[in-house]
């Protein structure tokens, strides 16, 4: 009965119809009077208070319990929205004046023998939803710059071998491989890293890239998989 009522209050051309309809409609979305310095008013009150909480959380949370879980000096580590995720064990040392975003992924391979080590330098920003696999070894060297969505691959996480891999069985020693990105390289959004793989320093990979193999110092690489398209230096 209820949805032959509606139904007809809907489609049919009826006045009383259409009038009953858009009257149940205005009960559904009811719209309070603006009253603009009032609510420009409430609006940065709100506004305020949601950044000073933040703020608190980050500086008395969400910082000191990640700092708990890293070495190195980690001097003026500054996260934002929220706290990295850590996952399987690793090793993670961090220098001074980093930024992460809390909206980010470090997992460390748990088949290893030795511990994987992440090693952040000076002056690193890591942007928001980047995912960092560590095999044995990454190295993101001082003034390093990663956009969203940036995906270190030091290990795939499963073998080769599709009987294998139904068999929940682990990745092999082959297929690890350390990345280092050196000094001053800078990541665009979306870019994939594959293990084995030096960024050579001052380099720039364009967004959504795939780098498979090697970039040299100073250069422009982009597409998938990663080419040099441009020098900078020499």
């Amino acid at each position: 009965m209820l949805i032959q009522l509606k139904l007809w209050l809907k489609n049919s051309n009826n006045p009383l119809a259409t009038w009953l309809f858009q009257f149940a409609k205005s009960l559904r979305n009811p719209q309070i009077i603006l009253i603009p310095v009032l609510h420009a008013s409430l609006y940065y009150l709100h506004y305020f208070i949601k950044e000073l909480c933040h703020e608190l959380v980050r500086i008395f949370y969400y910082t000191p319990l990640f700092k708990s879980q890293i070495k190195g000096s980690k001097k003026r580590l500054y996260l934002y929205s929220g706290m990295p995720q850590i996952l399987g064990k690793l090793k993670i040392e961090c220098k001074d004046d980093v930024r992460i975003s809390g909206i980010s992924t470090l997992c460390g391979r748990v088949s290893n023998e030795r511990e994987p080590l992440l090693s952040i330098g000076n002056n690193v920003d890591i942007g928001w939803q980047n995912a960092f696999s560590v095999g044995r070894t990454i190295i993101l060297e001082d003034d390093v710059r990663l956009a969203g969505r940036v995906f270190l691959a030091g290990f795939p996480g499963h073998p080769i071998d599709c009987d294998r891999r139904a068999n929940s069985e682990s990745d092999d020693e082959s297929q690890i491989g350390d990345i280092i990105i050196k000094r001053g390289a800078w990541l665009g959004t979306g870019v994939t890293v594959l293990g084995g793989v030096t960024i050579g320093e001052g380099a720039i990979i364009g967004a959504g890239s795939v780098v498979t193999k090697d970039i040299p110092d100073f250069t422009i690489a982009a597409g998938n998989p990663a080419k040099v398209v441009k020098k900078i230096k020499g």
